[in-house]
């Protein structure tokens, strides 16, 4: 494999370097031509006459191209507004293929369907890489349909943008097919000796609590907890709605996960409702939280990413770089985080409007992410690796101010968090048995019966459900007579049996001390003949238990059905009742009612 990487200057110029490789592919075996065209500037009618030059000095080659925020040449962002990628495959098996075709909302099914057919007729497709017009359109289902694809097949790429990023205008194009602002382009390469391996950096880290998406449509982010999205980077940030939004909240995405790996979703436009638009959609009902971006640890992640392909010998680097990564770093430092490729082998790519990766079974859409794909024919024996040229002085041994700061702040968040969750379950569980409390087990009957207004404590019953209600035979006798340490044993060694015997026989039911020697059991969706069960099987395992000095001690129960349409303290009041009745008719034993 061989590659060519040079920025259009002028026809004359161009001419010049096609000839040259034109020369260099009569010299070799070749097995197939690519051009890959970047381009800043939005003139349709210069990018249609580099095509027809390509066309016409090296005519077997294919070309695919889009618009772009900036392009990465050598590593590193270029000067100048066009660049020009061209890939020599020298390896006879390797095989490639392009296709263009018009995408939409609607059309976004029929194109990977097909797509999907041409690979499962063609098993030699080993990588796709895709340029996609993506303004103004949903990616949601397009990027679920392209799921489907063979599990194989690495799938990565960019979303056309221009080089004004409040502009909506952007194409792409090829060999296939037009210029064309509603289009995807797929490159499909592989063989034999053909190699893949992809990769994604991110670098930002989470800061502070989870937020609840409570209320999203596409990409307008409308509530947080159930407040407006744009008051979070107001009460938290101090971020204003005025001109510099945008350009304020690049530093603090939203980081929430999404097929089982983390997704960032950058701000770009704060409106009058206190909604937020974001670069791509973003899921209802998910937790999200706000992302720092520290140049200290999106460097570090750099490094490490670069280190993982340098066993893979690459013999170059594709990098799709979302647009806000670019305005992050400025133009000059932005090629920090692609240098380090390129001293590995070749590397160019451009900054998108998103960015496209499959990971596992799902292909997703990420904003704000650097994504990295590396080829190579032939095998790497004898190869010599490659090191990562990259200064790490600035992250290796020390972290900077606002890591630490970020790392602080997330310790402290996830300590406060979890004694929110401590005082929530101490809030309602029994500090004895570590059973629910009355009060939760309360509350657990009213949920299952469907509680409303103006029906008492519990409301009316929906579904078939059964209590059991239990008391210890002559309990007080215990604590009078061995003490209230060993009539605390009694209470925790039955809590402790109550929760062996659900597990088994009825999972999902609750267990709650109803008080004193009194526990009270809701066992959902469980019929009398089952409750009944249940019942005995407690009462068995009571009997058996051994006490340090108390004598085995035994449990009477009332059991009873939880009638469709009744009020559930009805329920609460028949339990009851069964209950007494087996006291006064001899202990030991369940009563039904």
């Amino acid at each position: 494999m061989k590659q060519f990487q040079f920025d259009y200057k002028n026809e004359e110029n161009l001419f010049r370097t096609l000839k040259r490789i034109r020369q260099w592919c009569e010299s070799t075996i070749v097995s197939g031509v690519v051009f890959q065209i970047y381009t800043e500037t939005l003139n349709k009618s210069k990018i249609k006459s580099i095509c027809s030059m390509i066309e016409s000095e090296i005519p077997d080659s294919l070309y695919m191209g889009a618009s772009t925020n900036g392009n990465i040449i050598m590593g590193d962002k270029s000067k100048d507004s066009i660049s020009i990628i061209c890939t020599v495959y020298e390896y006879p098996s390797t095989h490639i293929k392009l296709f263009q075709f018009p995408l939409s909302e609607e059309t976004a099914q029929s194109v990977t369907d097909s797509l999907i057919k041409y690979i499962r007729e063609n098993p030699w497709v080993k990588s796709i890489k895709t340029f996609t017009t993506m303004r103004g359109m949903s990616m949601t289902d397009y990027c679920n349909y392209l799921a489907e694809l063979p599990r194989n097949i690495a799938f990565c790429g960019g979303g056309a943008f221009s080089e004004d990023m409040n502009e909506n205008d952007a194409f792409v194009f090829s060999s296939e097919g037009t210029i064309s602002d509603h289009a995807t382009v797929f490159l499909l390469t592989g063989g034999e000796d053909y190699h893949v391996m992809t990769a994604h950096v991110t670098g930002w880290k989470p800061l502070g609590r989870h937020l609840a998406v409570t209320k999203a449509k596409g990409p307008v982010l409308y509530e947080l907890d159930g407040k407006p999205a744009y008051e979070t980077y107001y009460r938290y940030l101090n971020i204003k709605n005025d001109e510099n939004f945008f350009t304020n909240t690049l530093e603090f995405p939203f980081i929430y996960e999404l097929n089982g790996m983390d997704i960032l979703r950058a701000p770009i436009a704060s409106n009058p409702d206190g909604s937020i638009t974001m670069t791509a959609d973003i899921a209802e009902n998910v937790q999200a939280r706000i992302s720092y971006g520290d140049p200290w640890t999106i460097l570090e992640s750099v490094y490490n990413t670069a280190i993982s392909f340098q066993d893979f010998i690459p013999q170059t680097f594709t990098v799709f770089s979302c647009a806000a990564r670019r305005t992050f770093w400025g133009d000059d430092e932005v090629g920090n985080e692609t240098k380090p490729f390129q001293s590995i082998a070749p590397t160019s790519g451009f900054y998108t409007s998103g960015e496209f990766l499959r990971q596992g079974r799902y292909v997703n859409q990420h904003n704000v992410t650097l994504v990295v794909e590396a080829e190579r024919e032939g095998d790497i024996e004898g190869k010599e690796i490659p090191q990562v040229d990259m200064d790490t002085e600035e992250f290796s041994g020390k972290v900077s101010m606002i890591n630490r700061l970020a790392t602080f702040i997330q310790a402290s968040t996830e300590e406060l968090e979890e004694a929110n969750r401590q005082l929530g379950k101490a809030a309602i569980t029994d500090g004895l048995t570590r059973l629910f409390n009355r009060t939760e087990i309360q509350r657990r009957i009213s949920d299952i019966s469907g509680k409303n207004e103006g029906m008492g404590a519990l409301g009316r019953v929906r579904a078939g459900s059964s209590l059991i209600m239990i008391d210890i035979d002559n309990f007080k006798h215990v604590n009078d007579t061995y003490g209230h340490n060993e009539g605390d044993i009694v209470l925790q060694k039955l809590s402790d049996m109550l929760k062996r015997v659900i597990a088994d026989m009825a999972p999902g039911s609750s267990i709650g001390r109803w008080g004193g020697e009194e526990f009270m059991i809701l066992l959902p969706g469980c019929d009398i003949e089952k409750a009944e069960n249940v019942a005995e099987a407690f009462r068995i395992n009571f009997a058996t238990i051994e006490f340090p000095n108390a004598p085995s001690q035994t449990i009477s129960l009332g059991v009873t059905e939880m009638i469709v349409g009744e009020l559930a303290d009805i329920s609460c009041m028949r339990a009851d009742d069964a209950l007494y009745e087996a006291k006064k008719t001899g202990k030991n034993k369940s009563v039904i009612h």
